[in-house]
C-alpha cells in the first residue's frame, strides 16, 4: 500500500467535505460509511441512525458495548440497514468451508485451530505504528479486537461458544499500551459432548501466518489464507479437494463486499453480516478481553446479554 504525496481526494474524486456530522447528515447522504477508531464508532452509528441513514460500519462494531442495545433497537425500530465490514464473508475458500460445515462433511467436529500472527509495525509502512488506531488503548485497539476477523469466522461457523478463557498480553518489545498476544480456548457443545477451539492473535509473528484447521471424526479441512490454499480430506485421511483458488486476489473481497452492500442499499440483497452478528463477534472477543484482564474463565451466556 502507497501513499500518493500531493493527492488532492475531493479534487479527483469530486469529493464534498463536510467538516462535522451534523452538516453532513443534513445533505441527507444514501448511506455513511463508519471507518474512524474503534472506539468512536458507537459515538457516530447512533446519530446516523437516529438521522434514519443505512450504515456500513468496519469492524469491529465497538470497542465496548456500551450504547449498543440502544443502536440495535435503533436500526430496528426504523427498519435500516446496517452492515458491519467482516470481508472475509466474502473470500472463495472461507465460504467453501461453510458449506462443507453445512452439509456435516466432516461429522463431529473434534478441535477446531485457528492462528494470525503479523508484525504490527508492517501493517502501515507510511506511518508510525505507535500512532495507529491498533496500537492505542483509548482508541479502541490491541490484538483481539483489531484482529477480530477471526472471531467472527468462529461466529460465523459455530455459533457463539459456551465459555472462553484467554491468555496473553503485553509480551513484546513493541512500543504499545494494548495487549499484543492473545491465545483463546473456547468450549462448544456437540453430540459428542463438546469440542474445543483454540485461537492465537498476535502482532509480533514475521513472516506473517493465518490458517484455520477443523478436525472430525468424518474428515477434515484446513485453509492458509496468506497463501490461498484450501484443502479437504475424508475420514481416512485421504486428500479429497484442493484448491488454490487461482486469479483470486485480496482485493476481490472488498470489492465483493462493497457490491454487496449497494446491493442491499438497492433493496436486492440482505446483508451477511447485520448489526445483531457484528455485536454477537464484539461479545466474544470482549469477553476473551475481560477473560485476559481478570484471568478467569467467562461464560458467554451471561456476558453482555443486553444486545439479544
Amino acid at each position: 500500500m502507497k501513499v500518493e504525496a500531493g493527492a488532492n481526494l475531493e479534487h479527483d474524486y469530486n469529493i464534498t467535505v463536510h467538516q462535522d456530522l451534523a452538516n453532513g447528515l443534513a445533505a441527507a447522504p444514501d448511506a455513511v460509511f463508519i471507518c474512524n477508531p474503534n472506539s468512536l464508532h458507537m459515538a457516530v452509528a447512533l446519530e446516523c441512525a437516529r438521522a434514519g441513514v443505512a450504515i456500513f460500519m468496519e469492524k469491529p462494531v465497538a470497542s465496548n458495548l456500551e450504547g449498543a442495545e440502544e443502536l440495535l433497537q435503533l436500526t430496528r425500530d426504523k427498519n435500516l440497514l446496517f452492515y458491519v465490514g467482516y470481508n472475509f464473508r466474502f473470500h472463495p475458500g472461507l465460504n467453501r468451508i461453510k458449506e462443507l460445515l453445512d452439509q456435516k462433511r466432516f461429522g463431529n467436529i473434534i478441535s477446531v485451530q485457528a492462528e494470525i500472527g503479523e508484525y504490527l509495525p508492517n501493517w502501515h509502512p507510511y506511518e508510525d505504528y505507535r500512532q495507529m488506531y491498533a496500537a492505542r488503548s483509548d482508541q479502541g485497539g490491541g490484538v483481539i479486537l483489531s484482529q477480530i476477523h477471526e472471531m467472527d469466522l468462529i461466529y460465523w461457523f459455530f455459533g457463539l461458544p459456551e465459555t472462553i478463557l484467554c491468555r496473553g498480553g503485553k509480551l513484546s518489545k513493541l512500543e504499545i499500551d494494548v495487549e499484543d498476544t492473545a491465545s483463546s480456548l473456547m468450549q462448544y457443545k456437540n453430540v459428542g459432548g463438546g469440542f474445543p477451539i483454540s485461537l492465537h492473535q498476535d502482532f509480533i509473528q514475521r513472516p506473517p501466518t493465518r490458517r484455520f484447521k477443523i478436525a472430525g471424526d468424518a474428515g477434515g479441512v484446513e485453509i492458509d489464507l496468506i497463501r490461498t490454499q484450501l484443502r479437504v480430506y475424508d475420514g481416512e485421511g485421504a486428500l479429497v479437494e484442493s484448491s488454490d483458488f487461482e486469479g483470486f486476489t485480496r482485493n476481490d473481497m472488498f470489492m465483493s463486499q462493497a457490491k454487496h452492500f449497494l446491493d442491499c442499499l438497492a433493496g436486492r440483497a440482505t446483508p451477511e453480516v447485520e448489526l445483531y452478528d457484528g455485536l454477537q463477534s464484539l461479545r466474544l472477543a470482549l469477553a476473551a478481553k475481560q477473560s485476559l484482564e481478570s484471568g478467569t474463565e467467562i461464560i458467554l451466556k451471561d456476558f453482555g446479554t443486553n444486545v439479544s
